[in-house]
C-alpha cells in the first residue's frame, strides 16, 4: 500500500535521486529515521527499483536519438521476447518496448551521428525475424519528473 506519505518521497526522489536523507525527510515533513524507513521500506517491496544518472547523449558523443519501429514475421512472433532481449544488449539500444500496433516492436537507440544510424537499421534489417523496419529520428524529448500514483482503494 502506498500511502501520501510514500507518494510524496517517490516524486521528490523523481526530481532529484540524489537527495540525502536529511533533505528528502525534511520535504517531506518528517523524521529522518521515518524517511530512511520508509525508503528502504519502498526499495524492498520493487517501488523504487533503483536509482539512475541522467546523461547528456551529445555530451557523450550519441546525440541521434531515433525510434526504429519493427514488424516481425508471423512466423517468428513466438520469440518476440528473445529478440527484445537481444535488441537490448546492443550498446546502441536505450529502451526496446513490445507494443501492439502496427509494429510490433518499438526501439529507442542513440548514435552518433545519422550515418551510425543508416548503418544500425541496415544491419539490423538483415535479421530473419524482421519482415519491415523503420526509422523516425528524433528532433526533441522531454521527460516529466512527475508522476501521479492514484491512491489505493
Amino acid at each position: 500500500m502506498i500511502d501520501a506519505v510514500d507518494r510524496r518521497i517517490v516524486a521528490l526522489l523523481l526530481q532529484d535521486a540524489r537527495m540525502s536523507n536529511r533533505a528528502l525527510a525534511r520535504a517531506a515533513g518528517i523524521a529522518e529515521s521515518t524517511c530512511l524507513a520508509r525508503v528502504s521500506a519502498l526499495e524492498r517491496r520493487g517501488v523504487i527499483m533503483g536509482y539512475r544518472a541522467r546523461i547528456d547523449l551529445a555530451r557523450v558523443g550519441r546525440g541521434v536519438e531515433a525510434f526504429v519501429q519493427i514488424k516481425i514475421r508471423p512466423q517468428a512472433l513466438g520469440s518476440a521476447v528473445v529478440f527484445c532481449d537481444e535488441l537490448a544488449m546492443l550498446p546502441e539500444v536505450l529502451r526496446v518496448f513490445l507494443v501492439t500496433g502496427a509494429s510490433d516492436v518499438q526501439v529507442l537507440l542513440a548514435v552518433g551521428s545519422t550515418d551510425e544510424l543508416r548503418d544500425f537499421v541496415l544491419s539490423l534489417a538483415q535479421h530473419d525475424a524482421i519482415a519491415d523496419i523503420r526509422s523516425s529520428i528524433v528532433y526533441m524529448s522531454r521527460q516529466s519528473s512527475e508522476l501521479s500514483i492514484p491512491d489505493e482503494p
